[in-house]
């Protein structure tokens, strides 16, 4: 898809998500614009515009289990608004970001609490079992797993080119150890739909991605 035409359609939902809080649309670009910026620096190459959009249509999948929609959806254009790789704060710096823009187009208090909380559980991907918000979010996050093979192996390779920095002995042992770290939990997907249909394909690709990093 067209960067241009990729942004037009997340400008749209953008404007769709933010209508209900009677944001206008000179308001709504202001605060479009450097949300675009931010997703599209160089050294980003699987955290980018394409990942929001991916991540917002499979909250739209999931909203049946949503408390709170536009929160999940707002969370979602933030929770990798800044991604620096060499750095351990960025789900923080996200949700600080976050909180700046939203209180700025007058957002309620409570609403931009919640984006913030949602924000900061993708640091770990873990949810309380009755944070539903927070499970779809992760979900959604975590979709990319379970695509298939030839989209994982792009989304593989975009995240080794975002450690591009990394040694590569250095980054086969972190990597798997990231990679092992998701086989070892019970459930990678916390919603009913994502564990039924995606959890057998998200442990199949990762089981590929380690064994390919020990094999070279």
């Amino acid at each position: 898809m067209p960067t241009e035409n990729l942004t037009h359609i997340l400008f749209s939902n953008w404007q769709h998500t933010l209508q209900p809080f009677g944001v206008d649309q000179v308001a709504a670009e202001k605060a479009f614009n450097p949300l675009v910026v931010a997703y599209s620096t160089s050294g980003r190459y699987y955290h980018t515009l394409k990942h929001i959009d991916h991540v917002l249509s499979t909250i739209q999948i999931l909203q049946g289990y949503t408390n709170n929609l536009a929160a999940v959806q707002l969370a979602a254009w933030f929770h990798d608004v800044v991604y620096d790789t060499e750095a351990q704060d960025n789900e923080k710096r996200s949700a600080d970001y976050a909180w700046e823009l939203l209180s700025n187009l007058g957002i309620p208090e409570s609403t931009i609490n919640t984006v913030t909380r949602l924000i900061l559980n993708t640091k770990d991907h873990q949810a309380a079992v009755d944070d539903y918000d927070s499970q779809v979010l992760l979900d959604a996050d975590l979709a990319i797993l379970a695509t298939n093979s030839v989209q994982y192996k792009e989304y593989a390779h975009a995240i080794r080119q975002e450690y591009g920095w990394v040694a590569e002995a250095e980054y086969i042992t972190g990597r798997q150890q990231v990679l092992e770290r998701f086989l070892l939990r019970s459930r990678i997907y916390f919603t009913p739909l994502m564990s039924e249909f995606a959890e057998p394909s998200a442990r199949g690709n990762i089981q590929g991605e380690i064994q390919s990093l020990l094999s070279g």
